[in-house]
């Protein structure tokens, strides 16, 4: 792999983990700070609400500015949302806590591009495994983010959570000259586009290649962010687990949404797209099944495990196959649509985890998630339907 590919990796370890940390302390800071307990998830949701409204800046500013300039701007970004975060706990606002989400949420926007401009980077044939490469970067996150978090924790603090975005903040550093000083714009791949941008939206979004492709993302990162927000809630104030089992089913989780990319990226040119898709639809199912039978550590444990590797198979599935429904001129914009739907349902889900953890209990919780597993199933029937029949026709 060039050594773009493995500066992105090094950046994704570290940009990411804004990630991870506020997943981890987003709901705990914000049970302390919020006015009602239904507003404590708020800080989880709204990081995904800033990473939707930044993606189509994001993308736009890439097309025009390089994508060197925009990942640098986004680092800087990490930066920031650390030190509003500290003074948010300095302060003890809620309205600072949610701000400093929502800039995080800006900088995470952009380390999403990552995955592409490592695509972009090497030949066609190995974009998957660019792509997966990149994606192994969030293992040190999933790592990282929470201990990071947690340095700032203690019964003791008087403000709590304050040196966590702090530490947050020097890690977000890191990763600003980390790609200032390893990242070559100049080592993308050069590719001619084609005159006058390529194809209306509408005519490149009918293709159920694309729609298949959008899905696998878009449902996967939903069901994992709606799944994963909620527990941490859910065990230490249903099932009465303390906070390190909680980091440790975090960790552990997001670990296994970022382990399979040593295999995921070989698995889609072995088994196929179709057959990474299907995997990661069953293993999704089987976190439901676990979810739902009990709340002992275990059942989480397995149950989160199980929703990472789902997330994984259907993320790099749907990353994968998504550049062959469009051509070079218009990657910027469906790439940006793609994100706009990836993260736009991701901030719904969680946004909504709270209170539907609050109404239905977490049996009920992981059952909402059934029907679009199904919708995601049905769309990839339609497009493997029509690759047939177009196959079928040209014999």
């Amino acid at each position: 792999m060039p050594l773009n590919v493995w500066v992105l990796v090094a950046a994704q370890a570290l940009a990411m983990c804004t990630a991870p940390f506020i997943v981890f302390i987003g709901s705990i800071q914000g049970r302390l700070l919020a006015p009602a307990p239904e507003w404590a998830t708020l800080p989880v949701g709204l990081v995904v609400v800033g990473t939707v409204l930044a993606i189509k800046p994001a993308t736009w500013l890439m097309e025009r500015a390089g994508r060197k300039r925009v990942m640098l701007l986004g680092a800087t970004m990490g930066i920031v949302a650390g030190l509003v975060g500290a003074t948010a706990s300095w302060t003890g606002s809620f309205l600072l806590l949610c701000l400093a989400s929502v800039i995080g949420g800006t900088g995470l926007a952009v380390v999403h591009q990552y995955r592409f401009a490592a695509m972009e980077s090497v030949p066609t044939e190995l974009a998957g495994s660019a792509a997966a490469r990149v994606l192994l970067g969030g293992l040190v996150a999933a790592w990282l983010g929470p201990e990071v978090a947690s340095i700032g924790s203690g019964a003791g603090e008087a403000h709590p959570f304050l040196s966590s975005w702090a530490a947050l903040a020097v890690v977000q550093a890191v990763a600003l000259v980390a790609l200032a000083a390893g990242y070559r714009a100049k080592g993308e791949l050069v590719r001619e586009s084609l005159p006058g941008g390529g194809r209306p939206l509408r005519q490149i979004v009918a293709n159920p290649l694309v729609l298949a492709a959008i899905s696998s993302a878009a449902i996967g990162y939903a069901v994992m962010s709606f799944v994963m927000t909620a527990t941490p809630l859910s065990m230490t104030e249903i099932a009465g687990h303390d906070l390190d089992d909680a980091k440790r089913v975090i960790q552990l989780h997001i670990m296994a949404m970022y382990l399979p990319s040593l295999i995921s990226g070989w698995l889609t040119r072995v088994l196929g797209i179709p057959l990474m898709m299907a995997l990661g639809l069953l293993a999704y199912l089987g976190c439901v099944g676990l979810a739902a039978s009990g709340i002992s550590f275990h059942h989480y444990l397995s149950a989160l495990l199980l929703l990472g590797i789902g997330w994984n198979f259907l993320f790099v599935g749907g990353t994968t196959l998504l550049p062959r429904g469009y051509q070079d001129a218009e990657r910027f914009r469906v790439q940006g649509l793609n994100d706009i739907m990836v993260f736009g349902s991701q901030a719904t889900a969680a946004l909504s985890a709270g209170a539907i953890l609050s109404w239905l209990g977490w049996g009920g919780l992981v059952m909402v998630a059934v029907p679009f597993l199904v919708l995601h199933g049905l769309l990839m029937a339609l497009w493997l339907f029509r690759e047939r029949s177009t196959a079928a026709a040209t014999d």
